[in-house]
């Protein structure tokens, strides 16, 4: 073959050559064949049926955070990737610029569009902690504003990173790689379903365990596992209970007894004190009759004082059993939150009241008792006098009688009514000096 002939076959390769190879525009998807790794730790490629080569970037290469490009890539490899930009041709390792995790990418905003419209959630893990939410990674960068992390303000979010969360997507935006995700949502979800279960198994006059979630100033809110319910301030225990917040915490593992559940309104009513001893259990052993006990004034009313003596037990001291002197209210001498020692007149556990006295472990003022020796020997001459003398004294016998119970207090106040405390004292008065 002369060295004409062959100058033109060589012409010709050469012509087929350029006629075969596909032009390269910016957003193409093209295989590239990894020639080379160069000292920064970029992948030269050959650009597969174009004749041209390309670069990709170690963070171009994966989704995933990578540490060694050996990992990823190795020479002879065949990478799916799309081309980013065109690189000057005046550059090294080649024209254009490539990236394998944008495409990587496009298929995961293609993934999570389906999802997104089949009403699906989606499972990711916390990356980062940010102001204003949290940051993802669901193959692409997602974001959960703070609002949407929980059902309830959450004050440290870093306590989320690491975490992996189910996610339900808001809203998505791949053009401009906008992926806005709720945790809230979820938790939402499932909290409805829990609330519908718990509705159906609770039954009142059971005993469960919660969760104090919340505190007001009317009661204690109680997660029973999937609905709260309430515990009044009156139910939270047997003494008198200002506000809850001085007996319970947020957090507090508690034992609560079901009183009601309305399933159509989703309320579920709760008592702690019903799971708590009946204070009024053996009354009769702790505060017998006659006994000395230490209280604590806890309301004064124009009647008398009501004095607590064992938790959730009061009893009445009546305003005539309060001081052997004559005083016009219990607030003259006494004081809310008091401590005083109190002297067990009457005892009736079946109406959980007790009577009480201040004056009979104080001593009579001499005065008083010089008067009634004197009376007595005044009348001793006359035999009439002496019949009028024995009904007086029996009559004072009975007053001071009812002066030792609480006769004189109101009867819808104390429960004693005036038969009760005075006994048959006045009845038998009245029936001797009808005989008389």
């Amino acid at each position: 073959m002369s060295e004409n002939e062959n100058s033109q076959n060589e012409k010709k390769e050469l012509l087929d050559a350029l006629n075969s190879v596909s032009e390269v525009n910016v957003g193409d998807v093209v295989k590239g064949e990894v020639l080379a790794i160069d000292d920064d730790k970029q992948v030269i490629v050959g650009i597969q049926g174009t004749g041209v080569e390309g670069v990709v970037p170690l963070k171009e290469l994966s989704t995933q955070r990578v540490e060694d490009v050996n990992e990823v890539a190795k020479v002879g490899d065949v990478l799916d990737l799309v081309v980013i930009s065109r690189i000057g041709t005046d550059k090294e390792n080649g024209s254009y610029l490539l990236s394998h995790r944008r495409l990587e990418a496009r298929k995961v905003w293609d993934d999570v569009e389906k999802e997104y419209e089949a009403g699906h959630t989606i499972k990711a893990p916390v990356t980062q902690v940010v102001k204003g939410g949290l940051v993802v990674d669901a193959g692409v960068r997602g974001f959960i504003p703070a609002s949407m992390i929980d059902d309830h303000y959450v004050e440290d979010l870093s306590a989320y990173k690491g975490q992996e969360l189910e996610l339900k997507i808001i809203e998505i935006e791949p053009s401009e790689n906008r992926l806005i995700l709720s945790h809230r949502a979820v938790v939402e979800k499932a909290r409805e379903a829990q609330r519908a279960e718990a509705l159906q198994t609770l039954e009142a006059g059971s005993v469960v365990s919660g969760k104090v979630a919340r505190l007001t100033n009317f009661g204690a809110f109680v997660d029973l596992g999937g609905i709260d319910g309430l515990v009044h301030v009156s139910e939270i225990s047997y003494e008198r209970v200002e506000k809850p917040a001085d007996v319970l915490k947020v957090g507090q593992e508690v034992q609560v007894k079901i009183l009601s559940v309305d399933v159509d309104r989703e309320r579920v009513s709760l008592s702690i004190k019903a799971t708590l001893p009946e204070p009024w259990d053996g009354i009769e052993e702790k505060a017998p009759q006659g006994a000395v006990l230490d209280g604590k004034v806890k309301r004064l009313t124009s009647f008398g004082a009501f004095v607590e003596v064992f938790p959730g037990v009061e009893g009445l001291v009546h305003i005539s059993q309060i001081s052997h002197q004559h005083i016009a209210t219990p607030n003259d001498v006494l004081k809310v939150g008091q401590e005083i020692k109190v002297k067990v007149l009457d005892v009736r556990p079946d109406e959980k009241r007790l009577a009480l006295s201040i004056k009979a472990l104080e001593e009579k003022p001499q005065a008083a008792e010089g008067e009634e020796e004197a009376q007595p020997q005044s009348h001793s001459n006359n035999n009439r006098g002496g019949n009028n003398n024995r009904r007086n004294n029996n009559r004072r016998d009975n007053r001071s009688a009812s002066e030792r119970s609480t006769a004189n207090a109101p009867e819808e106040s104390t429960g004693f009514s005036l038969g009760d405390l005075v006994g048959d004292a006045l009845k038998n008065a009245e029936h001797n000096d009808d005989e008389k």
